[in-house]
């Protein structure tokens, strides 16, 4: 099948110094498709990609970039049928190692052609999309502390984890889900659409990506044998420790404000979270 593709291209994602316009133009150089490329400017906004979409009118549109740059194309396609794929050159590419799609760029642009599109259901949290994972707390502060960095990748990753584990305190959350009211002090609250982050740790083993359903994992107190459990073993959590909630809908309130990130992007503080699941929402490319 012939494919009108467009490429929209994040220049500034991840720490590597490629030349993504050659790369995706040498690849398609003897192949029968039309390649379309538009790269993100700075503070650019959902208008200026649905305008490129509107004016390529592509059969599929790749997002090149990180789990930010994902989350953008999403927006722009929500409901639309048209199938993302991902290239992934970001700092962690959760959604690329949650869908085993190779960080190769070679490879992954094979896959953008040959692969198969999957309706997957996202969740809508404070009005942003979330097509990977969110959180308050702990991980969320990492993210700010990562951004602050002026290096990327794994290194900088774990500085900033780091420093983390220092500074930031335990929160008190109350999540309403239906007739369920729970009242805990939490180091972390994640509401996954996922399973994994992008380091491997799988923080939701029983997520799946195309169900009814999203969880919310409430993180009650660090703990370094509970996190290389996760990372290693496939043995259950400790409930003493961690708790998973599967739903469809939930409120969180906290005591005080709270760090919050969506899909590694830190949207600031809060005290309080809204989550609906928006069923089969977006086509990705596997």
């Amino acid at each position: 099948m012939k494919h009108t593709l467009l490429f929209i291209v994040n220049p500034g994602s991840g720490s590597h110094n490629l030349d993504l316009h050659a790369l995706i133009t040498n690849f398609f150089a003897d192949k029968d498709h039309n390649i379309e490329i538009f790269e993100l400017p700075k503070n650019c906004d959902s208008r200026q990609i649905k305008t490129a979409i509107k004016k390529a009118d592509p059969t599929r549109v790749i997002a090149v970039g990180g789990d930010g740059t994902l989350k953008l194309v999403a927006e722009c396609l929500l409901n639309s049928g048209t199938p993302i794929g991902i290239i992934p050159t970001g700092s962690a590419n959760g959604m690329a190692r949650e869908l085993g799609i190779p960080t190769d760029i070679n490879l992954a642009l094979d896959r953008c052609i040959q692969g198969s599109p999957q309706s997957i259901h996202v969740v809508k949290i404070n009005g942003e999309l979330c097509i990977h994972l969110s959180d308050i707390g702990f991980n969320a502060y990492v993210i700010k502390k990562f951004d602050d960095l002026p290096q990327r990748g794994m290194w900088a990753y774990a500085k900033a984890s780091w420093h983390a584990l220092w500074k930031n305190h335990k929160m008190n959350v109350e999540l309403k889900m239906g007739d369920q009211d729970i009242k805990s002090e939490a180091a972390m609250v994640v509401i996954a659409n996922a399973t994994m982050y992008g380091t491997g740790v799988k923080i939701n083993p029983e997520g799946k990506l195309d169900d009814d359903l999203f969880e919310v994992i409430l993180i009650k107190q660090y703990s370094i044998a509970e996190i290389l459990k996760i990372r290693f073993t496939s043995l259950p959590f400790n409930p003493e420790k961690i708790e998973t909630f599967p739903t469809k809908k939930i409120n969180i309130q906290t005591k005080h404000l709270v760090h919050f990130q969506v899909d590694g992007e830190y949207m600031g503080k809060v005290k309080q979270i809204s989550a609906e699941l928006l069923p089969l929402a977006i086509q990705i490319i596997i």
